[in-house]
């Protein structure tokens, strides 16, 4: 008598370090996972290192038939390879061989109105599909993510215990819940990369304040945002902020982050928010601000000559000038007070219990500026942040997202704007059309 094939409770196709990890994280808590990818060498690797790293139940596949085979029914398939043409290409190798109640799982960064397209082409064949926000990075996907799966709900409900378990644990809870029907997931995860955008350009600014107005040392800024970790701006990002500025250059002197090119890459996602932000005639400045400036930085040699052009037209730093006067330990402080309006804690769990809790009090809350206790400690701080803001313009330092920050803030809270000249010039123009 044979034995039977005992087959994979899920199954992940895409082997890139993220696939991996997940994949390796999903076998991990326990459920047998099937695996494949078109280089065969990645499956190869991800065998060895479920091997490694604790003899779990994962299965190397290497066809798309055999792979779809190997999972048990109704089966549910995650993809995890670049956004656009490669989905489309993996969906239609697998569905080839998919059934009717089986699903597919999207786990990379798509702009969702992809994903809303694909779950109709895939309903053709009684294909159930799920766009799936994956936030934490190649760690968190191994250690736990936190997951926004939106789509078929019935599709969530199948690999729910899965999803429940390989998720981010905290207090209150997995990081994951059912996020709502066609692209929201993909919609979410998005404005969620949108505000990293800004939470990473507001800390950048913060640095540069503080090292070229303050004249901190990478020493004292590690120490600094590690202390700043400790309380109210206790954050993923201002954690390995501190642990950025400690680094050592091993090929040379002092530290790494002084070396590294100012030249930073995008994958797409803050500009895609920007985007549907302006569709929506939804103010996102800060947002806008950040992307701008990855632009501006991509512009470095640019940027160098017009630095020699203008020092030649008689351009004079004001940094050294402003630095003389300044008060360390309460520059120190205002840059705390400002970075936290600003987002630098946005995505922190506690600060998201807040916002939650005043939506809570006010359901039909139309911003948080409004909201009692937000607007008495916007009020409270406004002081130290528009210091900040005012010596940076001062020292010659760009600041465009707290500038930008603090437009939006100040123009919000006015009850009357210029607006009206606008408006007269726009019937005027009417008038000669």
């Amino acid at each position: 008598m044979e034995a039977s094939i005992v087959l994979s409770r899920i199954g992940l196709a895409g082997l890139a370090v993220m696939g991996q990890n997940l994949a390796l994280n999903i076998a991990e808590k326990g459920f047998p996972i099937s695996v494949y990818n078109r280089t065969a060498s990645k499956v190869d690797e991800t065998i060895h290192r479920a091997h490694n790293e604790g003899q779990f139940p994962l299965s190397g596949h290497y066809t798309p038939r055999d792979f779809v085979l190997s999972i048990q029914r109704p089966r549910s398939v995650i993809i995890l390879v670049k956004a656009g043409a490669p989905v489309d290409q993996t969906i239609a190798a697998l569905s080839e061989h998919m059934e009717a109640g089986d699903c597919i799982i999207d786990g990379g960064n798509e702009w969702y109105q992809n994903t809303e397209r694909r779950i109709h082409e895939v309903n053709e064949k009684g294909i159930l599909y799920l766009g799936m926000g994956v936030s934490g990075g190649e760690e968190g996907a191994r250690h736990g993510p936190s997951l926004m799966p939106g789509g078929s709900f019935e599709a969530y409900n199948n690999i729910k215990d899965i999803l429940q378990k390989v998720a981010a644990q905290v207090e209150d809870g997995p990081c994951v819940t059912y996020i709502g029907e066609g692209g929201s997931g993909n919609f979410v995860k998005m404005v969620h990369n949108g505000i990293e955008y800004g939470d990473m350009q507001l800390i950048s600014e913060a640095y540069d304040v503080l090292k070229n107005v303050g004249g901190l040392s990478n020493a004292e800024l590690a120490e600094i945002f590690t202390e700043w970790n400790k309380g109210e701006l206790e954050s993923f990002l201002i954690e390995i902020t501190s642990d950025i500025f400690r680094v050592k250059d091993d090929h040379g002197e002092g530290e790494l982050v002084d070396k590294i090119l100012d030249k930073t890459g995008m994958k797409g996602t803050g500009k895609w928010t920007v985007q549907q932000a302006a569709e929506l005639s939804v103010a996102a400045p800060t947002i806008a601000a950040s992307l701008d400036c990855r632009y501006l930085s991509g512009l470095k040699e640019e940027r160098e000559s017009a630095a020699e052009v203008l020092k030649e037209a008689g351009l004079k730093e004001e940094v050294g000038s402003v630095k003389s006067g300044i008060d360390k330990k309460r520059l120190i402080d205002d840059v705390r007070q400002a970075l936290i309006w600003k987002g630098g804690c946005i995505i922190r769990a506690v600060f998201l219990d807040r916002i939650k809790k005043a939506y809570q009090r006010n359901p039909n809350l139309a911003s948080l500026v409004v909201d009692p206790e937000f607007a008495r400690e916007m009020v409270q701080r406004q002081a130290a942040w528009r210091r900040v803001v005012g010596l940076a313009i001062s020292a010659g330092i760009s600041t465009p997202g707290m500038c930008a920050s603090l437009a939006y803030f100040d123009t919000y809270r006015r009850a009357r704007l210029p607006a009206n000249l606008v408006q007269a010039q726009r019937d005027l123009f009417g008038t000669y059309l």
